[in-house]
């Protein structure tokens, strides 16, 4: 390859594409996103999928697979996701996510496993061993430390070494170690300082030289700020279609001696690794069961269900009980969230037309509320009155679709009231209400007494529905646990100041997100983390502690055959270093007949006892005697052994005399001064003002010095504001409202380069101010008002030549890549 092919390689050649070089007998290769579903579009491409896409499986979403606790599952679907993929001719599927859930309101928690590192990790890794099984590749995403979808391009993430160790990589080191995925996607924002797609921390030390990772990374769908520090700190491929300006850009930098050409050469040999492992996989003719991989999709929903309430053992529901089924979700399901992850699914399951197949007897369907929130007292007095009618109803409740979706968070945790006073006008006529909840997150559920049974079914796939009602019915025994907490209130939660409204993104509860704040803290709780119901119950007994071999057991002492998701979480009462109260390290699905008793063993790995010490710079084991606690949730422990563990030698992490709310985790409230000694920094200065640069986001140009600016932060803020109020966010207005300056390039598949980006930003700063001072003087002296005309629009000309000559040198860049013989 010349130096000028090597150069264009590392950037996309269409929104979805890579460039092929047909002289080379290099092909190009194809991406989709694909977390819970292929999305290949079918016409024009864009990013978040607002076009046809060809129809796929909708399976259930990370969210809702967490609460499976099922790694076999997991990599069942991943195999059925990679067969599709290579089915569509796609390379690289774009997922899995597995972003911790730092707080419940991120727009896009339902695409993520869980608040726990260690949960998240192992179903991430069964995905890609599923996917990769097929002979395409995965791509864990988002590397590292996105938490929100506020700024998401320009939100810098400061935490602790300890805390981005422990909490937010530990997902991604399982993923890698035990997976091998051949593809990792960076995330948009910037962690330390420093944009995570040139973050030689990450990328260099982390990710390819602690863990070995070897394949390529892509970035986010115009996440490269700096594409030459890029390459230089191991970001193979930029994506979607920036065209040859950032073909220019690296051979300027290898010229000024910013990166070298071996920089080049390693990036281009991890995408030519890429195709050279997935090609032979996408070229040859595969097909699947549509109906085969719907009945999987049923499954997977069906082992994702978690019983939360059963007041009085109404569930399951006899044969022939007459049910009144309400809710605008029964008619139309929510079954996924919103933005680049939507499927075009190949059939749509509904509880209202499946209900018929049920041996339950309907008297009716009301649709009691309108989702976004409206009041309608007609469809509210219909509900009732059918409830009257009916032994049981079953309301459906939940999020709609604007709540949870891409490129925006949660305003807060409550459903729409008009629900809860569907749900209480329902309650007084019928007291047997069983809820029926649809969502991706965690939401405030004040009003659960109304209700004698709360099934919370996720987003489960287009399959849901048929697997709900086998569980209302008895047919399946619910045994999902749940991936993440269910706090009392939003105010309970442990992160403060999300999403946060400027460039930092201070992650001052350090080591305490989810269930390792509330245990800790002692802080009382909705539902616990790793909680769920049965139709049985089970004993555990016998617990032997062998170094790291747990073993028990586990007896089905219920009526009914079932399933129980076991729990080992180690703890160190005595420790001497601040850490959570219990964390998990293990956990396994028995599956147990009646009467059946079982041996379980679980085995711990490296990561039972470690922590990461920040002197040391390494993992750590604190010497010592630990408590090894199997529990049936994390609030449910059944039995308690004790391990002695060697450990090692270090000094203390930190003066843990600076860090007294830490130690407590009373981390509400953490001083400047405390939150500095645990980054081992001073915490960064927020600047007072918008700085007008490359990383100015749109939805920031009311601080523009430019007319211009202000009418387009208008019009974003007019149609954000009005998909909000209606209901179904656009993600086209989201998207752009957060982006900054500098990925137009990106985006534009060429029409641009930096050097325009840099005239506009001349002219937000008001650059044009002095030229219409010149000609509003020029008015009323002899000074020529032409020239005040010419300097008054100045920084526009200036974009316009700089448009003038990108184009110009992309159509020289391209034809001399064709005349060396490419396509």
């Amino acid at each position: 390859m010349t130096l000028e092919e090597k150069c264009a390689f590392l950037s996309g050649y269409t929104t979805w594409e890579s460039r092929s070089f047909s002289r080379l007998g290099i092909p190009s290769f194809f991406m989709s996103d694909g977390p819970h579903g292929i999305r290949k579009q079918m016409g024009a491409s864009d990013h978040l999928g607002l076009n046809a896409s060809v129809p796929a499986t909708c399976f259930p979403t990370a969210a809702a697979m967490a609460n499976t606790w099922d790694e076999k599952l997991g990599e069942e679907m991943g195999e059925a996701l990679g067969e599709e993929a290579v089915g569509q001719q796609v390379s690289i599927l774009l997922g899995p996510g597995l972003n911790m859930k730092r707080d419940p309101l991120c727009g896009r928690n339902f695409e993520y496993f869980s608040e726990d590192p260690y949960l998240a990790g192992k179903m991430a890794a069964s995905y890609v061993r599923g996917i990769q099984k097929k002979g395409g590749s995965a791509c864990p995403k988002h590397f590292a430390v996105n938490s929100q979808e506020t700024r998401r391009m320009a939100s810098d993430s400061v935490l602790d070494e300890r805390t981005l160790r422990e909490i937010y990589l530990t997902g991604f080191e399982i993923v890698v170690k035990e997976a091998k995925p051949k593809c990792i996607m960076t995330s948009y924002n910037l962690v330390n300082g420093v944009y995570a797609n040139e973050n030689a921390h990450l990328l260099m030390d982390c990710l390819r030289k602690d863990w070995g990772y070897q394949g390529m990374i892509v970035t986010d769908w115009g996440g490269s700020n700096d594409h030459a520090l890029g390459v230089k700190n191991g970001s193979s491929l930029e994506m979607p279609a920036p065209g040859l300006g950032s073909q220019r850009e690296l051979l300027a930098a290898i010229k000024s001696g910013k990166i070298s050409e071996k920089d080049v050469d390693d990036r281009c040999l991890e995408l030519l690794n890429l195709i050279d492992s997935t090609h032979e996989a996408v070229e040859k003719k595969h097909t699947y069961s549509e109906e085969a991989h719907h009945a999987l999709a049923e499954r997977c929903a069906g082992e994702a269900v978690v019983l939360l309430k059963n007041e009085g053992d109404i569930l399951p529901l006899a044969p022939n009980t007459k049910v009144a089924l309400i809710g605008d979700f029964a008619e139309t399901p929510r079954y996924q969230g919103s933005g680049s992850s939507v499927v075009n699914s190949t059939k749509v399951d509904t509880l209202k037309e499946r209900i018929a197949d049920s041996g339950l007897d309907c008297v009716g369907f009301a649709k009691g509320f309108i989702r976004i929130g409206t009041p309608d007292e007609g469809l509210k007095n219909e509900a009732v009155e059918l409830a009257k009618k009916a032994d049981v109803v079953l309301l459906c409740m939940g999020l709609n679709e604007s709540n949870e979706s891409e490129g925006a968070e949660r305003v807060h945790m409550r459903i729409e009231d008009n629900q809860i006073e569907v749900l209480k006008a329902v309650a007084a006529v019928n007291k047997n209400v069983v809820v029926l909840f649809f969502s991706g997150s965690t939401v405030e559920v004040p009003w659960i007494d109304q209700a004698k049974a709360f099934v919370y079914a996720s987003l489960g796939g287009q399959a849901g529905s048929g697997a709900l009602l086998k569980i209302l019915e008895g047919k399946l025994n619910p045994s999902g646990k749940l991936a993440e907490t269910w706090p009392l209130t939003y105010e309970d939660t442990p992160a403060q100041g999300f999403p946060s409204q400027t460039k930092y993104s201070e992650y001052r509860e350090g080591l305490y997100i989810g269930y390792r704040y509330y245990g800790t803290a002692h802080k009382a709780v909705r539902f616990p983390f790793g909680f769920g119901m049965s139709y049985t119950k089970f004993q555990y007994s016998d617990l032997k502690v062998e170094g790291k071999k747990v073993t028990f057991s586990l007896s089905n002492v219920g009526p009914r055959d079932g399933t129980e998701v076991c729990q080992i979480y180690v703890a160190k009462p005595d420790s001497k270093i601040i850490r959570p109260e219990q964390e998990l390290k293990g956990f396994k699905r028995v599956e147990l007949k009646a009467g059946e008793t079982r041996t379980v063993t679980v085995e711990l790995d490296d990561k039972a006892f470690r922590y990461f010490n920040v002197k040391t710079d390494k993992w750590e084991e604190e010497p010592g005697t630990y408590e090894i606690r199997v529990a049936a949730s994390y609030a449910d422990v059944r039995l308690t052994g004790t391990v002695a563990i060697e450990g090692t030698k270090a000094p203390a992490p930190y003066d843990e005399k600076a860090l007294p709310h830490y130690k407590t985790a009373d981390i509400k409230a953490v001083p400047d001064e405390e939150f500095a000694a645990l980054l081992g920094r001073p915490v960064p200065e927020k600047n007072a003002g918008v700085p007008i640069d490359r990383n100015l986001i749109f939805g920031e140009l009311n601080h523009s010095r430019s007319i211009i600016g202000w009418i387009v932060w208008f019009v974003l803020n007019f149609l954000k504001t009005s998909g909000e109020k209606a209901g179904k966010a656009d993600l086209n207005v989201l998207f752009i409202y957060n982006m900054p300056l500098r990925a137009l390039p990106k985006m534009a598949g060429g029409i641009m380069d930096m050097t325009v980006v840099d005239m506009l930003v001349l002219h937000f700063k008001g650059w044009w101010i002095p030229g219409f001072i010149v000609f509003l003087v020029s008015l009323f002296t002899p000074i020529p008002t032409w020239l005040g005309i010419l300097l008054w629009f100045c920084p526009l000309l200036l974009t316009v030549g700089a448009l003038i000559k990108n184009l110009i040198q992309n159509a020289i860049g391209e034809n001399q890549l064709k005349s060396l013989g490419n396509k």
